[in-house]
């Protein structure tokens, strides 16, 4: 099965370009319908011009952002120039506790396609 994603031109460079390979989402029903071995069509915002595929190789479950950003580098989850402390900022601006607590959080990991 395909999905398709949009990603800030931030966070779509740094998939593109190999320097993240964990896509950080909140697992609503949207999310749920994952399996490994899908395939997810990633779209870069505004214009949702550009697009590349990327393989979902794990999901990774956890019950918030903050759990799974422990278990992880930031190396795998953002870029290094990044602190795991912006990136939970930043994902609870779109997620916040009460949605993450709700449905729980997972961490897609992802292989690109060459």
């Amino acid at each position: 099965m395909t999905h398709e994603m949009k990603l800030q031109p931030k966070y779509y460079d740094f998939i593109r370009f190999g320097t993240k390979r964990i896509e950080l989402r909140l697992l609503d029903e949207k999310r749920q319908k994952i399996k490994i071995g899908d395939t997810i069509t990633f779209l870069k915002e505004p214009e949702l011009q550009e697009s590349f595929q990327a393989k979902v190789i794990d999901l990774l479950k956890y019950n918030t952002f903050e759990e799974l950003l422990n278990d992880f580098p930031i190396s795998l989850l953002a870029d290094e120039r990044m602190t795991k402390e912006e990136l939970k900022n930043t994902l609870e601006q779109f997620y916040p506790k009460e949605k993450q607590e709700q449905y729980g959080v997972v961490g897609i990991k992802l292989d690109l396609f060459s």
